[in-house]
């Protein structure tokens, strides 16, 4: 592979730019997972059973939150490619950022109405009826927080966008012991709380994104390097062609994440057809996967701003560096996850179960959900960067027909056959996962390598910042 060089200085500039952006974001990456992951644990000693049935609320809300946040992160890119440019780049962000909490107002409503009847959709679904009535009632609970998760990626967005994510660290860094306490007094009746099990986890959720919402908006309000944008005046105002135009965008992102996100819930289902306890550990492995995810998602969003900066300014040098840099830095750290995951699976899986002999079996699959995931670790570093640095050049139509042929034409269809077919369960579900990655990972490298003669570069990103009639 060869990859541009240019002289060192830049380079070494580059990378500690990228750094400065990303380790920020990989932290509120990993502390807003947690708010998931506390979840599960809580819920993982209140009893396998209820573990088993948040699994599949859980899953089912992930992928359809996936969609619905990369539909709203079309501002990203847009207002990092205004930022790049600098003429008018005020009136441009605050359009954008308008737009993008429309955007989350229109893509709530649908989705509250699929996890209302979220019972009757784990249902069809082929999974155990009591387990599906457990999920609902979680969902009861867990739903409401959508919106909010939404709002506060929307000004997680800008912050980024302008390279000042300290407040977006600091907000959710929050998160993990409020929800933690949440969860305590909720799911077990402790503090002074009355025990509401499955339903309290929901609401502890709940609760927590609307303190980091509020948190948000009151920094945003209030921070003098983020008042000039005056981001809520006149917020009723709607720019119909901006709006029309990140749906264009965003949607491609959204579909993307969602047959990403979407894969993994499939996966969960799949293994609930195999059994209540390969589906606990199933959540328990993926958990701990999301967790090590996290850090090359947040690099990848940290190279959508870089990109989309050089983008801007029509540095192409400085494209190559922007995109490169982020991929080392992802593969690299994937790497290292990969050795980890494979030398302790047992005592990662441990922390998250009581050392109880009727949880010996879920252990024991657990950990071997871990070796597998240990295997993707690195095709999964690579094509979530290589999809942030496309999306920094504003192409998503082709990454996301990739993600639709790698992760559900190939990898869900080999993992049901090596789970079914072969006899292999557990293992053969997540090893289809791993299949599809590799696939999804591969293409996304060759397209950004040959970003010039497809003309990535070369197209005028105009529209989506044009002017609008009122402000």
């Amino acid at each position: 592979m060869a990859i541009e060089a240019h002289e060192p200085g830049s380079w070494r500039r580059e990378f500690r730019a990228t750094l400065k952006l990303a380790w920020p974001l990989i932290l509120t990456n990993l502390t807003m997972a947690s708010v998931q992951a506390i979840d599960t644990f809580f819920i993982g000693r209140y009893g396998t059973s209820e573990l088993a049935a948040v699994a599949l609320a859980l899953n089912l809300t992930f992928a359809l939150n996936l969609i619905a946040l990369g539909v709203i992160t079309a501002a990203s890119p847009m207002m990092a490619t205004a930022l790049g440019r600098g003429k008018g780049r005020v009136k441009d962000v605050r359009r954008s950022f308008r737009q993008s909490v429309w955007l989350a107002i229109t893509v709530t409503i649908p989705l509250w109405a699929i996890l209302m009847n979220a019972e009757t959709v784990i249902g069809w679904l082929g999974q155990d009826p009591a387990l599906a009535v457990n999920a609902q009632v979680f969902l009861w609970g867990y739903l409401w927080s959508t919106f909010l998760f939404l709002l506060f990626n929307a000004m997680r967005n800008f912050l980024a966008a302008l390279e000042r994510p300290g407040w977006i660290l600091l907000i959710s860094a929050s998160s993990i012991p409020i929800n933690s306490l949440l969860d305590y007094a909720l799911i077990f009746g402790e503090l002074g709380a009355p025990e509401l099990g499955v339903f309290g986890a929901g609401i502890a959720s709940t609760i927590t994104w609307a303190i980091m919402a509020v948190a948000m908006f009151a920094v945003i309000l209030t921070d003098r390097q983020f008042k000039r944008f005056q981001l809520f005046a006149r917020f009723w105002r709607p720019d119909w062609e901006r709006y029309r135009n990140m749906w264009k965008l965003g949607l491609p992102i959204g579909l993307a994440m969602g047959f990403e996100g979407g894969v993994f819930s499939a996966a969960a289902y799949l293994m609930g057809l195999v059994g209540e306890q390969a589906l606990a550990a199933h959540a328990i492995a993926l958990q701990i996967a999301a967790l090590s995810f996290m850090v090359p998602w947040g690099i990848a969003q940290a190279s959508t701003v870089r990109v989309g900066l050089m983008h801007g300014r029509g540095d192409k040098d400085g494209i190559a560096r922007a995109g490169w840099t982020a991929w080392m830095l992802g593969v690299g750290f994937m790497s290292c996850m990969a050795i980890f995951l494979w030398t302790f699976p047992e005592e990662l899986i441990g922390l998250f179960l009581a050392d109880t002999p009727e949880n010996t079996e879920v252990i024991a699959l657990g950990a071997s959900f871990l070796v597998i995931a240990a295997i993707f670790q690195i095709v999964d570093g690579a094509q979530v960067v290589g999809a942030g640095v496309l999306r920094g050049l504003h192409d998503t139509k082709i990454p996301m027909i990739f993600t639709f042929v790698g992760y559900w034409l190939i990898g869900i269809g080999a993992g049901a056959w090596l789970a079914f077919e072969a006899g292999w369960e557990g293992v053969g579900i997540w090893s289809g996962l791993a299949i599809g990655l590799a696939i999804v990972g591969v293409l996304m490298l060759q397209r950004w390598m040959r970003r010039e003669r497809l003309g990535l570069m070369s197209d005028e990103p105009s529209k989506e910042s044009s002017p609008a009639p009122v402000d």
